[in-house]
């Protein structure tokens, strides 16, 4: 009698082997007594089994083996998936935190000069809240307040050879932030040299005495100047002004001593000029007491009340206008009587 066994599984999953059969001993027999049946239809049902087997195991395997490469590309697809709403989703998460790096707010006089990948980017910004990308833009911040720039004293020549220092005061503003930017790289330190190169070749073509006197046009000149010369920087200049003139020692003195004799001059003259008109007015005063005698008379009286009226020991012997020809006479011809 021969028994067949049950079929285990193997180690490898899906795939099944199959045991041959071995042989079963009766109860009550002897094992080394008994012996395997062996009849032709048992052993063509052996080999069909067999082959059944083999087949079995390669369907089995190629089934495993196509599992596996399912199971593999389904993973790596799952994976790829998976880090890709992990990412979107940290990028979500760091949107709030980005903003300290991706807004900044510009202030009524400020504006933004934009770049995008190192190329300008439209009109200046501002005022009010700019958005940029970190990494791919950059800005920059230009102040379009009105700035004095005060020139460092220069010394020069005047066209009349005196030496001298001159300092100027320039006020000048940002009118077009993005062609600023484009043509200077300081516009402020730029703008001071060429106040300073300007200042000198201005007053070395004027006197010492225009220099002085004549502020206002030189100062309009520096400024024409001065604002043709930065036009092209997208800078305005809206006021130039000379503060301070300094001359040497001798120079102060040598025109202390001009200022004192021309002052001496005028005093002078309008001396002279008082002398002519108080003559003039006693010429008409004579000519007015000659038409009436009696006047002359009437100014001697007024001239006793103003004497009398003080208190002094000056006594006045009134003595006619008309008896100094004879006493001058008695005087020549030595008449005692007269």
């Amino acid at each position: 009698v021969v028994v067949a066994s049950k079929v285990s599984e193997s180690t490898s999953p899906g795939v099944h082997a199959r045991i041959s059969p071995t042989p079963a001993h009766l109860p009550g027999t002897d094992p080394s007594m008994s012996t395997p049946l062996n009849h032709p239809a048992d052993s063509k049902a052996g080999e069909i089994g067999n082959s059944n087997v083999g087949d079995e195991r390669k369907v089995n395997a190629n089934t495993v083996y196509e599992n596996i490469e399912n199971s593999q590309s389904e993973g790596c697809l799952s994976k790829f998936a998976r880090c890709l709403l992990i990412g979107l989703a940290t990028m979500v998460a760091m949107i709030p935190l980005s903003w300290f790096w991706c807004i900044t707010i510009l202030r009524d006089y400020e504006r933004a000069v934009h770049f995008r990948l190192g190329k300008l980017c439209g009109a200046a910004k501002g005022p009010g809240i700019f958005f940029f990308l970190p990494f791919v833009d950059e800005y920059r911040k230009v102040d379009l307040r009105i700035t004095a720039l005060d020139v460092p004293p220069q010394e020069m020549i005047t066209k009349d050879s005196v030496t001298t220092t001159v300092n100027a005061v320039v006020f000048i503003r940002v009118v077009d932030p993005n062609l600023m930017v484009l043509q200077v790289d300081d516009y402020i330190n730029a703008t001071k040299l060429l106040a300073q190169t300007t200042l000198r070749s201005v007053v070395g073509n004027n006197e010492l005495d225009e220099l002085l006197s004549q502020r206002h046009k030189i100062n309009s000149e520096l400024q024409k100047i001065i604002d043709k010369e930065t036009d092209v920087w997208g800078v305005k200049i809206f006021a130039t002004e000379i503060s301070d003139v300094k001359l040497p020692l001798s120079m102060q003195r040598a025109m202390a001593s001009q200022a004192e004799s021309e002052r001496t001059r005028r005093g002078k003259v309008i001396s002279a000029e008082g002398e002519v008109q108080a003559s003039k007015l006693l010429q008409r005063a004579a000519q007015t007491l000659q038409e009436d005698p009696l006047s002359i008379q009437l100014r001697y009286l007024h001239t006793l009340t103003q004497v009398s009226a003080e208190k002094n020991s000056t006594i006045i012997f009134p003595v006619p206008v008309d008896m100094m020809p004879l006493m001058k006479k008695a005087a020549n011809t030595g008449n005692p009587a007269m």
